[in-house]
């Protein structure tokens, strides 16, 4: 049986000291790459935090499987066992450029279930995370429950390009409900944002195109304190598949999903 204490324990302990190791590294020099694109970053800090979590994991659960951004984990087929979610650093070109506004996030999985969550803003030493069923925090205080708020007091996280994308249909969906909101804002970082919504500094977020390794620890956190995480037609997430999120508090998620898929469902 999995001491999921002791899981919780470990999980916290490794990703302190790969904050403090990434916190080191902002001093120094280190390599900058691209992948698939020119603004699609990586740099040997993020591959050095990555391969630091598979070490700590695979020594001490070797029967865990990790999907982690830059591929050092596994690619598992379905969601069977114990699965390690790791982005070492979510935010990379807030990290390059701007040195802050950037988190490790780590969530793990049981065939299926989320049961661990965490969302580590290294620079300004802020720690969300949640254990199913018994919570969610931040910086080790309970956080509350989320509660409905008005669309148009309500302020949406968002990257501001998915506004302006030629994709077609975009642009057509999600404008209708920017337009019924108070305001938008953007950080850079998936993970962080979403952990504004579990503080309710924020009332929503929408992406087109996450990762798993980017919306799984938030998608625990939101969920465990009453809020809604699914993609942007209402289907369910999957940490196996890359896919548009939307995480939003209780009511407003419903509220937001029916402007969306009006829209949607008449282009």
């Amino acid at each position: 049986m999995i001491d999921w204490k002791q899981v919780d324990r470990n999980a916290q302990d490794w990703i302190r000291e790969a904050g403090e190791r990434i916190r080191r590294a902002l001093s120094q020099d280190f390599d900058i790459f691209t992948k698939s694109n020119k603004n699609d970053l990586v740099t040997n800090i993020d591959r050095e935090t990555e391969r630091f979590f598979v070490n700590k994991i695979r020594q001490t659960y070797p029967g865990h499987q990790i999907v982690g951004e830059e591929g050092f984990g596994d690619d598992p087929a379905e969601l069977g066992g114990v699965i390690w979610v790791v982005d070492p650093i979510d935010g990379t070109m807030n990290f390059v450029h701007q040195k802050r506004n950037f988190a490790i996030s780590v969530a793990v999985f049981e065939n299926g279930a989320g049961r661990l969550a965490y969302i580590y803003d290294v620079v300004r030493d802020e720690l969300y995370h949640a254990v199913k069923g018994e919570g969610a925090y931040f910086n080790h205080r309970p956080l509350p429950k989320l509660t409905e708020r008005p669309v148009e007091e309500a302020i949406l996280g968002i990257n501001p390009t998915w506004l302006v994308k030629d994709s077609p249909g975009v642009k057509e969906c999600i404008i209708p409900m920017v337009k019924k909101m108070r305001g938008t804002r953007s950080i850079g970082s998936a993970a962080i944002e979403i952990g504004y919504v579990a503080a309710g500094w924020l009332d929503a977020y929408i992406s087109l195109k996450l990762s798993p390794w980017d919306f799984a620890a938030g998608m625990i956190i939101v969920e465990e304190l009453g809020g809604k995480a699914t993609k942007l037609t209402g289907e369910p997430l999957s940490i196996l598949e890359k896919s548009s999120v939307f995480l939003a508090k209780p009511g407003l998620h419903e509220k937001l999903l029916e402007t969306f898929l009006a829209a949607y469902q008449g282009i």
